[in-house]
């Protein structure tokens, strides 16, 4: 690694854009310390790699009120997004029920705090399949009302008891097409491959979608990547650790592949897809051997809506909706029937495409979710020390 690629990377590490999704990371851990307590020196230790301060925990909930639904999400454009496409939809057909899009971060730790204290102020939270299963697991969970949301709207897999998807996104790999002299990676293999392709890697600061890629190109097939085994991914990524950045949010890992800081990167695709954008096509990505995951609508146990906010998950089912979400965004559209209403200029950078979900993994979220705390300070310990 180079002199400034070292120095951005230990920039990176302590002086990161923390957003409320770092923050959930660390609830995760503070939950796993609470019954298996994390040794002092590895909690501190990573806490400072994410960038994380306890002043950082402060709730701002926004209160439901008669005929409300409060929709919480992780906050940026996503807000507007759903407030334009979706919120103008629910609000033709429910007039007298005003929808509010919260954007304080729907976290594992708030929203089991909300439930134990029987305070909860939140109607409908936009997680992914993952937090649906840990989650509903817990007790903390109303389940979903398949009588006022259509199954059949989605595929068998980005439904659940606690769960229902609400759009599809990947981790995919980046490159920079200036850095190979014209060579094109093809596959996490080349990822890896520091001969034939140097320079600095980017992989995030979360085994999301990360320890698969690892498995990939130490030549485990897409089929057999679950259960995952740990000891073999996470050597994998010590293999190139020295040469890579790691990023803490979306628009961290964006800034990094548009600044040239790193050649080849693991991340999201709908930010793959704005960088891409921002330099001509410099930076450039492929769905292949991504790793698929489900945003998805959950209830907090006890939430003040009741059933009636199943009704808003509904509305943000209709197709072509989830076309113009995935206009504004990037997030793939998950109802099967809106792969037809994508624009033909922007098939190729929709994840739930008959094409781009045939060359993807989808995530086993069942295993995600049996362990998470466990799983996560194992990764963060490895990529940290």
């Amino acid at each position: 690694m180079t002199d400034h690629n070292r120095k951005t990377s230990k920039t990176n590490a302590v002086d990161i854009h923390c957003d409320a999704y770092q923050k959930d990371l660390m609830e995760v851990l503070i939950e796993k310390s609470s019954s298996d307590p994390v040794p002092r020196r590895l909690f501190l230790k990573t806490a400072a790699f994410l960038g994380i301060s306890s002043a950082l925990y402060k709730i701002t909930p926004a209160f439901a009120g008669q005929n409300e639904i409060v929709v919480v999400n992780w906050g940026g454009d996503a807000i507007e997004a759903k407030e334009k496409v979706w919120v103008s939809l629910y609000n033709k057909k429910h007039p007298d029920t005003k929808v509010v899009v919260n954007g304080s971060g729907p976290s594992s730790g708030k929203i089991k705090a909300m439930v134990e204290s029987g305070k909860v102020t939140w109607d409908l939270c936009d997680r992914n399949n993952v937090g649906g299963i840990d989650l509903g697991a817990q007790g903390l969970l109303e389940e979903v009302d398949y009588t006022r949301v259509d199954a059949d709207a989605v595929r068998d897999i980005h439904r659940g008891k606690w769960w229902l998807g609400a759009y599809l996104y990947s981790f995919a790999m980046a490159w920079d097409t200036k850095a190979f002299d014209g060579k094109t990676p093809k596959d996490w293999k080349d990822f890896w491959n520091l001969k034939d392709f140097p320079g600095t890697r980017m992989l995030r600061k979360n085994f999301e979608g990360q320890l698969e890629a690892a498995l990939m190109a130490d030549g485990v097939a897409p089929e057999d990547i679950y259960p995952i085994d740990m000891d073999r991914a996470l050597n994998k990524i010590r293999e190139i650790k020295e040469n890579t950045i790691f990023w803490g949010s979306g628009s961290e890992s964006q800034q990094i592949m548009r600044d040239g800081d790193a050649v080849m990167g693991n991340m999201w695709h709908s930010r793959a897809g704005l960088v891409n954008k921002e330099t001509d096509g410099r930076v450039d990505f492929t769905f292949n051997q991504g790793v698929l995951f489900a945003g998805a609508w959950i209830q907090p146990k006890g939430a003040p809506a009741g059933k009636a906010a199943w009704d808003f998950a509904a509305a943000a089912q209709d197709p072509a909706s989830q076309v113009e979400y995935f206009k504004l965004l990037g997030n793939g559209p998950i109802n099967p029937k809106a792969s037809a209403l994508v624009p033909a200029d922007m098939a190729n950078r929709d994840p739930g495409s008959p094409e781009n979900i045939a060359m993807q993994v989808p995530v086993d979220a069942d295993w995600y979710a049996s362990d998470y705390g466990n799983i996560l300070n194992k990764y963060l310990d490895a990529i940290a020390s």
